[in-house]
């Protein structure tokens, strides 16, 4: 993307020499680096990277590595791109500036996201771009940087309406006597020709002039800075058309005998038609972005707020964490909180594309957007403003969709030589055509049919439209692809690993069985052990205390609490060692478990508990599978993805779940720290991604080629992940992967007719088969061409948003009598 440059990486996470070791390994070995030096003193690398390398893989050894860069990113709209050329260009200016570490410019969203070590440096980023001739434009609303396009859409259409009023007497004037005979010479026998000349003169003057004069603004500075791009184009070619006429109109001696011929209505009708594109393309992605508008359009402007005791009507932008809000029966939740009184049925499914409305009762959480039911609830606001998951959602949406496939570098690359060479082809077609003695006439209309006809707008939008459509359509299905780029990943992966609990499960395990060891007080042992569990966060220790405290009364004081990460707990009750956790921690303590039962149920995860060293318990507990589960495997070994399960739970009970799921792969008895070796090892078959939802999770997210966040779960996976399913349903997975590779297909499609258009009709403007077959490109029909490639790209594109896939029908009845 870049020259040659030396980059300055801050690492805040450096603490100690072998880190410095590690770091420095990482570099060197990143592709592109040529030399690093990292300094433990100041926290900083120093890098070198080779010529044309991009600092992203520098980026990625690092936080791979466990010591990822501090950068500082910005987001803002650009005035001035026009066409793929205009991305190229931009982007290699903000490229070029020291301290940036990445940029990319998306025409579809007409915005740039710049990442760059320092802020200083994203300051001079916003200078080099303008400088290149594409200003930032002002942002009126920093939380909301996705432009809204109703002001490019009328603008748009009224220079079409006037550049059309103009026109239209112009072809009638020059045209009009092709279809109705006698036409012209009956206009000629009443005003003269030339005063009907100076008349086509002055209204293609004023097209050009006036709803045509952005060609000229934008594409004369940029000719002049050795920069052409499609304004450049079309204003080379209008300007040829008009001048040549105009030369014939006025001075017809200049020009060899009998060439003397008028294209005013070439040059009026190539403006018009192109100005008509591109308003029709306004629209079409005024339409692309509506997902986001609509999201941004859910939450309410006022909340019934209580206050001292007052319930009064308030902005939300005046709602404090804490308040107390009232929601009556159909309204919209203002904000994030906790219910706090009342009960209902909330609307959830303009999140999480569910449409099963979900209980609310006191202690449940609510989220800003969705609808109440027909219950009266109140609630106390947890999450306000830009911190609302609503607000999230609508930053990842607007991230991904600004984002770039790796798909489109090769497109950059073309584009990035495309108008350079289509004016050369235009030259060498013009002097073609003179060797070949058509005369002057001639090889200027072929020169500025080849000029009018290229299309590098079409290739530009081919892939971000498609991301905006794509992207937006998931957001309404309550798929975040907080990454651009997973969209194009997610549909290449081999292999997708899946966590068990809250994931293939409900989440919310319940003991099915407490067999006590021979001599063991049953009320004594669960009071202790229950008490050891209430200071535990984890599913297996709730479910444990609930079992508990249904045949206990008062639980024993509990001191010196241990939680043994990925085994289980211990603490002291009342002077007595309480030791609680699996098979293995036992094994690891040395206690017999003889005394115990052996076999435990299908499914069923064990407990063990141990009361100064003696094995007293054994908890069989059970985790529901989603209702979703088996028919979201299916679907996915159906669309040939292996399916892998990696779960803390002994190999047996893992295993059951497997053979009931038809799960590929188990890794089981994997401590949270042992989930990254665990995806380490699946990767070896091909690309991976990991679903998970806990805290613990967060770690394999990140190191998957693709994490997956399930909604519900915790916000540190989900900050982790590339896509997020808001829902617990497994069926957006599937739907997540259908969409996937649903975009690819239509940016392969996109391609394919943008790349194929410009072969295809280049060659046919300049003339090549006029020798043999007699065809030729008219200038009008080559901007009618034009208009309608970009036209067919973002239309294409927009049959993303009628996707609607599920993963099949949830299966009925016991599967297999195990749970999980």
């Amino acid at each position: 993307m870049s020259d040659a440059r030396d980059v300055t990486l801050s690492l805040p996470d450096l603490s100690c020499a072998g880190c410095v070791n590690r770091a420095e390994r990482a570099l060197t070995g990143a592709d592109g680096v040529a030399a690093a030096h990292v300094n433990l003193a100041t926290r900083s690398a120093a890098v070198t990277l080779a010529d044309g390398a991009s600092a992203g893989p520098a980026l990625e050894a690092l936080r791979r590595a466990g010591y990822p860069a501090r950068l500082y990113e910005d987001r803002f709209p650009l005035d001035g791109l026009t066409c793929a050329s205009c991305v190229a260009r931009a982007e290699r200016a903000l490229g070029r500036t020291p301290g940036v570490t990445g940029a990319e410019v998306n025409l579809a969203t007409r915005s740039a996201h710049v990442t760059a070590t320092t802020p200083d440096a994203l300051s001079a980023a916003r200078r080099s771009v303008a400088e290149a001739g594409y200003p930032p434009a002002a942002e009126t609303d920093t939380d909301r940087p996705l432009r809204d396009d109703e002001d490019e859409v009328t603008r748009a259409r009224r220079t079409t309406i006037l550049a059309a009023a103009l026109t239209v007497p112009v072809v009638v004037l020059e045209m009009g006597g092709h279809a109705v005979p006698g036409f012209r010479d009956w206009l000629t026998g009443l005003a003269g020709a030339f005063p009907l000349l100076l008349l086509e003169f002055a209204l293609t003057s004023l097209v050009l002039a006036w709803p045509g004069r952005e060609f000229f603004a934008r594409g004369v500075p940029a000719l002049l800075r050795g920069a052409p791009e499609m304004n450049a184009l079309v204003a080379i070619g209008t300007f040829a058309a008009w001048g040549y006429s105009t030369v014939a109109v006025f001075a017809p001696g200049l020009l060899p005998e009998g060439s003397a011929q008028v294209y005013f209505e070439a040059a009026a009708t190539i403006v018009t038609l192109i100005l008509l594109g591109r308003w029709l393309e306004a629209r079409a992605r005024g339409r692309a972005g509506e997902a986001v508008r609509a999201l941004i359009g859910l939450q309410p402007r006022t909340a019934r707020v209580d206050r001292n005791g007052t319930v009064t009507e308030r902005p939300i932008e005046e709602i404090a964490v804490g308040d107390i809000v009232h929601l009556r029966p159909g309204e919209r939740v203002a904000v994030d909180g906790t219910v706090t009184g009342g009960s209902s049925h909330l609307d959830e499914s303009s999140l999480t594309g569910e449409p099963i409305p979900v209980e609310k009762a006191e202690g449940d959480t609510v989220t800003a957007g969705t609808v109440n039911g027909q219950g009266a609830v109140t609630y106390r606001a947890t999450r306000v403003g830009s911190e609302t998951r609503l607000a999230q959602i609508v930053r990842m949406v607007e991230a991904a969709q600004g984002a770039r496939l790796p798909v489109q570098d090769l497109v950059n690359r073309i584009t990035g030589v495309f108008v350079p060479a289509v004016l050369a082809i235009a030259t060498v077609t013009v002097a073609v055509w003179l060797l070949a003695g058509a005369g002057p006439s001639a090889a200027l209309v072929a020169g500025v049919s080849v000029l009018i006809v290229a299309c590098p707008c079409a290739m530009g939008l081919a892939v971000p439209v498609s991301i905006m459509v794509a992207t937006g359509r998931g957001a309404e299905m309550g798929l975040i692809f907080r990454k651009g780029d997973a969209l194009q990943r997610l549909g290449e992966v081999d292999t997708i690993a899946l966590d068990k609990t809250g994931t293939l499960t409900e989440g919310r395990p319940e003991v099915v069985d407490i067999a006590l060891a021979p001599g063991a007080d049953r009320r004594a042992t669960l009071a202790a052990i229950g008490a050891v569990e209430t200071a535990s966060e984890h599913p297996l220790s709730r479910a444990i205390v609930r079992a508990a405290q249904a045949e206990t009364d008062a639980a024993p004081a509990v001191t010196d609490f241990t939680a043994l990460t990925g085994a289980g707990v211990s603490a002291s009750v009342e002077g007595r060692r309480v030791l609680i956790g699996a098979r293995r921690l036992m094994q690891r303590e040395g206690i017999d478990l003889s005394p115990l039962p052996t076999e435990i149920g299908p499914g069923r995860t064990p407990v063990y508990a141990a009361i100064d060293d003696r094995a007293v318990a054994l908890i069989q507990i059970a985790d529901r599978l989603r209702a979703s589960t088996p028919g979201a495997i299916k679907a996915l070994r159906a669309a040939g993805i292996e399916v892998a399960m990696i779960t803390g739970d002994d190999a047996a009970t893992a295993q059951a779940v497997a053979d009931s799921l038809g799960i590929d792969k188990v890794t089981a008895e994997v401590a949270p720290e042992g989930k990254v070796a665990a995806l380490e090892d699946l990767r070896r078959d091909g690309r991976l991604a990991f679903v998970g939802d806990g805290i613990n999770d967060a770690p394999a997210l990140a190191t998957a080629d693709l994490g997956i966040a399930i909604g519900t779960g915790t916000d540190v996976a989900i900050e982790s992940a590339d896509v997020v399913l808001m829902g617990d349903d497994l069926a957006g997975l599937v739907r997540a992967v259908d969409l996937s590779r649903a975009t690819m297909r239509n940016i392969r499609e996109n391609l394919v007719w943008a790349f194929g258009y410009n072969v295809a009709l280049i060659p046919l403007a300049a003339g090549v088969l006029f020798p043999a077959f007699g065809l030729m490109l008219s200038p009008v029909l080559a901007a009618g061409a034009m208009a309608l490639s970009s036209l067919f790209v973002v239309s294409n594109a927009l049959r993303l948003r009628r996707f609607d896939h599920a993963a099949g029908p949830a299966p009925t009845g016991p599967l297999k009598e195990v749970t999980a």
